[in-house]
Order: C-alpha cells, then sequence, then structure tokens
C-alpha cells in the first residue's frame, strides 16, 4: 500500500506492507487524517521527543533514524480483525480511534512510534477497544478532528472552567481554536482570545470567541477591572483586610468564612488561562501579566528549555497546570460533541491533500496566514493544499 514514510526528517511516498491486524486489533482503511503540530515536531525533533519521554519511564517513541509512517489524528471504515477478536463494528463501520497500539507487552502511540504505523497511508491498525463507531451521521471528515478535539476537552475539563468565570487563550492555533470551541461549548460565557496572526484572530472569532485581541498593540488581560479581576499584590491585601472588617461583625465569622470557601466566595475572581503557544518565554509572560489567582493551564508543548520566575507565580498564588492527551472518556465524549453539532469542527480546517502533498502541507502549516489544519485524504492525488 501507499503511506508517506519519515526518516531522518525526509518524507517518502513509499510501497510499504499492508498492515496485518493482530488479536485485540482493528484494520481500518482511511478516510482523513489529520496534520498535528506533533507530526511537525516529531519530523524535526524526534529524538529531543524520546529523550524526554524516555526520561518520563515511556521508551517507545519513535527516533529520527528509524523509518516511521506519521499521522495520529483520523477517521476511517473497518476492513478487517486480528483472530480472536470480539469483532463488534461491522465491516464499512465508520470509525475514530484512540490512536495506541499494543504490541506484545508494550503499548506503542500510533504515528509517532516505529512499532505503530500512522494514517498517512491508504490503511492502518487501531486496537479494537480504542475504536468508536462515529454516530450521528457525522462525515469523516469533521470525525477526523476528534483527537484534537480530544485534547482540548481534557484541556477545558483539567482548567475546571465554571460557566461564570473568564477564560483566556493565548495562542489561536489549531489547539487553541479547538480549546475555544470546547470552553463554548461547555456554556462559558466570555473567552478571550489572543494571537499575533490576523487570520487566526478570525478564525477565533469564528469558533466562538467573545473577545479577540492582537496582543502586539493589547494586553489580553486589559479588561481585567472590568471582570473584578485583581492585577496588584496590595489589592488582594485590601481585598483580605476589607473581607475581614466585615466577617468580624458577625457573631462566629469563621463558620461564615468556610461556607464562603466551600462555594468559591471566599477567593478573589481571577480568569483561567489556556497557553496555547508553546514557545520559550510565554509562560513566564503569562504568569507575569495574567491577574492574581489566575489558574494558567499549559497546552502548548514547547520543545526547548524554558524559564519563569517560580517568586512572581508564589506572589500572585499562580495555579499552573500542565495538560497531555486525554482520557477515553474524553475522546468518546469530543465524538458525541461534534456528532451532536455542539462544537463545529469546519472553520479549523483550511485545506486537504493526498498522500503526494503532505511534504507541501507541512510547509504550508508554516504560514500562519494561510492554514490551521490540513486534512489528509489517502484516495486524493492532490499534492499542494486547497
Amino acid at each position: 500500500m501507499k503511506a508517506i514514510t519519515c526518516t531522518h526528517a525526509q518524507l517518502e511516498l513509499a510501497d510499504v506492507p499492508e498492515p496485518v491486524p493482530e488479536r485485540g486489533q482493528a484494520l481500518l482503511r482511511v478516510a482523513r487524517a489529520g496534520i498535528c503540530g506533533s507530526d511537525l515536531h516529531a519530523r524535526h525533533h524526534a529524538d529531543e521527543l524520546a529523550d524526554v519521554t524516555a526520561e518520563a519511564g515511556y521508551d517507545a517513541a519513535m527516533r529520527s533514524d528509524q523509518t516511521v509512517v506519521l499521522g495520529h489524528e483520523f477517521s476511517g471504515e473497518v476492513i478487517d480483525y486480528g483472530p480472536s477478536s470480539r469483532a463488534r463494528l461491522k465491516p464499512g463501520t465508520p470509525v475514530v480511534a484512540m490512536p495506541l497500539l499494543r504490541r506484545g507487552k508494550s503499548v506503542h502511540p500510533t504515528g509517532l512510534s516505529a512499532q505503530a504505523p500512522g494514517a498517512f497511508a491508504e490503511q492502518v491498525l487501531t486496537q479494537e477497544s480504542l475504536t468508536f463507531a462515529v454516530p450521528n451521521g457525522l462525515s469523516l471528515e469533521h470525525a477526523a478532528l476528534t483527537e484534537p478535539m480530544a485534547v482540548a476537552l481534557h484541556a477545558v475539563r483539567r482548567g475546571q472552567v465554571g460557566r461564570r468565570r473568564v477564560a483566556v487563550v493565548i495562542g489561536c492555533g489549531p489547539v487553541g481554536l479547538a480549546v475555544i470551541g470546547m470552553l463554548k461549548a461547555h456554556g462559558v460565557r466570555t473567552v478571550i482570545a489572543s494571537d499575533l496572526s490576523p487570520a487566526r484572530r478570525e478564525l477565533a472569532r469564528t469558533c466562538g470567541a467573545d473577545v479577540v485581541v492582537d496582543p502586539a498593540t493589547e494586553q489580553p488581560f486589559a479588561s481585567a477591572a472590568d471582570h473584578g479581576h485583581l492585577t496588584q499584590a496590595s489589592q488582594l491585601l485590601d481585598y483580605a483586610v476589607d473581607a475581614m472588617d466585615r466577617l468580624t461583625r458577625v457573631p462566629h465569622w469563621w463558620r461564615a468564612y468556610r461556607a464562603a470557601e466551600k462555594v468559591g466566595a471566599a477567593q478573589p475572581k481571577s480568569p483561567v488561562v489556556f497557553e496555547c503557544v508553546g514557545v520559550p518565554g510565554i509562560i513566564d509572560q503569562v504568569i507575569t501579566t495574567a491577574p492574581l489567582a489566575s489558574r494558567v493551564v499549559v497546552v502548548g508543548v514547547c520543545m526547548s528549555p524554558d524559564q519563569f520566575r517560580p517568586a512572581m507565580a508564589i506572589n500572585k498564588e499562580i495555579d499552573l497546570r500542565f495538560v497531555i492527551g486525554y482520557t477515553p472518556l474524553d475522546f468518546r465524549d469530543a465524538l458525541h460533541l461534534l456528532a451532536d453539532g455542539k462544537v463545529d469542527p469546519a472553520p479549523l480546517i483550511t485545506g486537504q491533500v493526498g498522500l503526494p502533498g503532505i511534504d507541501a502541507a507541512f510547509t504550508a502549516l508554516g504560514n500562519p496566514e494561510q492554514h490551521a489544519k490540513i486534512l489528509v485524504d489517502p484516495a486524493s492525488s492532490a499534492a499542494m493544499p486547497g
């Protein structure tokens, strides 16, 4: 079958053996595969990624000298199953799947391991238990975005954003745009989006952002006071003393204080910030400029060493969280949010190519004014993203 292989950062259209499903695995005909920022990172920074994951206790990521078929965001149709599989979905069923594959005693990331070839190919293997039927007639084009939408959903859930709490999305690439869509799907009333690119700011509006900011001319936290957010440590001290002046007029004031803590009324209002850029210096910039007591969820993957000032985060009592991936429930729920029309992935899709056009698509994705998400159709011969 035809596939795009990656070796030493070189992409090549090649004939490779058709995959053979083992027990508990399904074989899919790929309908669409999305090109992810992780694919761009893996192409040029495979060894760095592998070193980090190995240090974290997982030693199965691809190396630059290995030949790997990339592609971990995909949709397709069931062709066949391995021996002794449950075969719960009939051949021809439209499906999506979490990109994980068991090989012997190890689990490998599909499209990011030499042991689990990805979906930049005509066929791909999936773990049957991680394969989900596409519901409600959702198109396979839109279903292919289930994986990045699951990433966004997981980040939003980790951010614990209440409907009345302001959310700020820094960076409106595909992940940031997906986060915006998930925030609005969860009823968050005020979403502020920030990006240097005019094209991506427009996409942020289309995805539902209520306020869109050009950080070259305006801080994304410029309206903090309008939302009741505190930006100076002195304000927090005033807030604390004023609150105690009122509380101590009440007998057994500590009981009222505990009750206020339970409903979240004992802390000053603050936003949840989603850092979706992933370049050095952004985390420190967010910590420095965000209102006091902000919760910062780091979604963007920075491949270079970075630093921030802990003393600044401590003095502002910043809640800093890092996220990766998603759970099977996140994946299932993201699929149904798409199928139920609660999240529209269409604005993210800015082009499509066939297998011969993947190299050109990787290059095109370097220009934020041109593209956000490019899908690969293995049945197409298109050599340039349309």
